[in-house]
C-alpha cells in the first residue's frame, strides 16, 4: 500500500489554502472599512426609508415602500431632479471639450511651456471646493465685487449673476472652472501612453495634426474619455456645495430643493424628516447608477 502522506497534490493544496489566508490578510483591512464606511451606512439608510415617522402618535411605522412612493409622486424631487438633469446635458460636454482641447495643446510639441500651463489650468481644482464658491461668490454678488461695480459702471442692472435666469449657468462657470484641469489631467495622461508608432504612422500616411487627434489620438483615449464622463455624470446628480452656498447671496431664487442632494440635505437637517430623507437619497443613488453604468455599456461597445 502506497502512503499519500506529503503527496504532491496534497502539498500543493495546502499551499494554496496558505496563500488564501494571506490574500485575505491584506484584503481584510481594506473590507473592513469597506463595510464599516459603505456597505453599513447604505444598509442603515435603507432602514431608515422602509419607516415614517408619526407626526400626532409619535414614534416610527413600518411603511415598507410608501416612502419611495411619496418620493416618486413629489414635485419638488423632479423639478430638482430635472434641473441637474439640465445642468448636466449642458454643463458636462462644455467642461469636457475645453478639457480636450487643453490636453491636445499641452501634449502637442508646439506649445511653449506646457509645464507652466498645465500647472495653471490644474491649479483651480486644488482650491477648497467652498473657498472656490466664496470667490465665485463675490465677483457675482449684486451689491459688491466685479458685478456690482460693471452695473455701476453701466448705470443699470446688466448683469445679474445670481438672477433666476442666471443662476445655473453661474453654478455651472464655477463648476467648470473647478474641473477642467483635473479631467484635462486624465486626458493628458492617457495620451502620454498612445503609442507613439501610430502617430508617426499616421505622420507618414500624410495626416496633419487635426487628421491624428481626429484618427489616432481620440480613439486611443476612449477608455479615459468614458471615465471622465462617468466621473462627471456623477459629480453632477451629487451638485451640494455650489448651489447651498450660494443660497446666502440669492435665498429667493436657490430654493431649499433647489438640487437632489439639497433638497435630502433640508428635509433632514432643517425638517427633521429622516426617513424621507434617506428615501430621496436612495432613489437619487439608485437613478445616478443606472445612467453611469449605461454610459459606461455604451462606452465599452464603442470601444470594441
Amino acid at each position: 500500500m502506497t502512503s499519500t502522506v506529503g503527496s504532491p497534490p496534497m502539498r500543493a493544496g495546502a499551499r494554496g489554502r496558505r496563500q488564501h489566508r494571506r490574500g485575505w490578510i491584506f484584503v481584510g483591512p481594506f473590507a473592513v472599512v469597506f463595510a464599516l464606511t459603505f456597505l453599513a451606512p447604505l444598509a442603515y439608510a435603507f432602514g431608515l426609508s422602509l419607516f415614517r415617522d408619526q407626526a400626532f402618535f409619535g414614534g416610527t411605522v413600518f411603511v415598507g415602500l410608501g416612502n419611495y412612493t411619496q418620493a416618486l409622486a413629489d414635485a419638488n424631487f423632479w423639478a430638482a431632479f430635472l434641473r441637474v438633469l439640465l445642468f448636466l446635458a449642458v454643463q458636462v460636454p462644455i467642461m469636457l471639450v475645453l478639457a480636450l482641447v487643453a490636453a491636445f495643446a499641452i501634449d502637442s510639441a508646439r506649445l511653449h511651456a506646457a509645464g507652466f500651463f498645465r500647472m495653471v489650468i490644474f491649479l483651480p481644482y486644488a482650491v477648497p471646493g467652498v473657498v472656490a464658491v466664496l470667490m465665485w461668490g463675490f465677483i457675482y454678488g449684486d451689491h459688491f465685487g466685479l458685478a456690482a461695480d460693471l452695473n455701476h459702471l453701466l448705470g443699470q442692472d446688466a448683469v445679474q449673476p445670481l438672477s433666476d435666469n442666471w443662476i445655473l449657468t453661474s453654478i455651472g462657470n464655477i463648476v467648470t472652472w473647478e474641473f477642467v484641469g483635473y479631467n484635462m489631467l486624465i486626458f493628458y495622461s492617457a495620451l502620454k501612453v498612445v503609442p507613439p508608432d501610430q502617430i508617426e504612422a499616421a505622420a507618414i500616411d500624410g495626416a496633419g495634426p487635426l487628421r491624428t487627434i481626429l484618427s489616432v489620438k481620440l480613439p486611443a483615449i476612449r477608455g479615459a474619455i468614458v471615465v471622465a464622463t462617468i466621473f462627471s455624470i456623477i459629480g453632477s446628480f451629487q451638485l451640494f456645495n455650489e448651489p447651498n452656498i450660494l443660497r446666502t447671496l440669492a435665498p429667493n431664487v436657490i430654493t431649499t430643493y433647489f438640487t437632489p442632494n439639497m433638497y435630502a440635505y433640508n428635509l433632514s437637517f432643517s425638517g427633521q424628516q429622516y426617513n424621507y430623507s434617506a428615501t430621496v437619497a436612495i432613489v437619487m443613488g439608485v437613478i445616478t447608477a443606472v445612467i453611469a453604468y449605461a454610459v459606461q455599456l455604451r462606452g465599452q461597445r464603442k470601444e470594441r
